[in-house]
């Protein structure tokens, strides 16, 4: 069941210090999607706590009182990006420094790549209503992953698998960022193209080592062969 993804997701984040007390997890299901609660936190999630809300935000399973301030924000990509089948919220230590700076991170390594296209969204406020998610979509063009000015990023993914592998991917980006400075050389356009052709098969990689590092024992994204979800 997807609800049993969605809260095995939002703990891997918890256990990879992504997200805290704040943060969320997202994945549509046709026109509805499954949502995590602002209780209990992230961290200690189950299924039978994760939200079904419809595209205009209404909660049809689960306690409207713990429905998140910044649903809009999700639902206004999902209503622009029927491609996007499920985003992180998130807070990493990386993330955070550069959304604070409201710049972009240089890419300088090929592991940071994997994120895909960067954009930035400079208005630090909380998106509490749904005109402020409709702006952020058509602003965000085919971004698969936005900083938000003094506010963390949200990462878009063609599943949840893809968003948790982006969102690993943007915190590798960031952090290595802070760490080479100034006399850190990005890529120029040429070499991003070239190393790019990896990503399919790191990608993948990737998600297995994920599950085994940060997944359940036991669960939805348990380590093991086989293929992604």
């Amino acid at each position: 069941m997807l609800a049993d993804q969605v809260a095995a997701a939002a703990r891997m984040l918890a256990r990879m210090e992504l997200v805290h007390a704040f943060g969320h997890v997202s994945a549509r299901q046709g026109e509805r999607v499954w949502f995590t609660p602002t209780w209990p936190p992230l961290a200690h999630l189950s299924a039978g706590h994760v939200l079904l809300l419809d595209l205009e935000g209404n909660v049809l399973r689960g306690e409207q009182r713990y429905r998140p301030i910044e649903v809009d924000l999700h639902l206004g990509l999902y209503r622009h990006r029927p491609q996007v089948g499920a985003m992180c919220r998130v807070h990493g230590l990386g993330i955070t420094a550069w959304a604070a700076r409201r710049e972009l991170p240089p890419l300088l390594h090929g592991f940071g790549g994997l994120v895909g296209r960067l954009a930035l969204w400079e208005d630090p406020d909380l998106f509490h209503h749904r005109q402020m998610g409709e702006e952020l979509a058509a602003a965000a063009g085919d971004a698969d992953a936005l900083l938000m000015g003094g506010n963390g990023a949200i990462v878009l993914g063609s599943d949840l698998p893809q968003a948790l592998v982006r969102t690993w991917s943007l915190e590798e980006r960031c952090r290595l960022a802070l760490y080479a400075g100034p006399q850190g050389v990005p890529f120029s356009e040429e070499e991003r193209q070239r190393r790019s052709r990896w990503y399919p098969g790191e990608e993948k990689r990737l998600w297995v080592w994920l599950r085994a590092r940060y997944g359940d024992p036991e669960g939805e994204y348990a380590w093991q062969e086989g293929p992604r979800f």
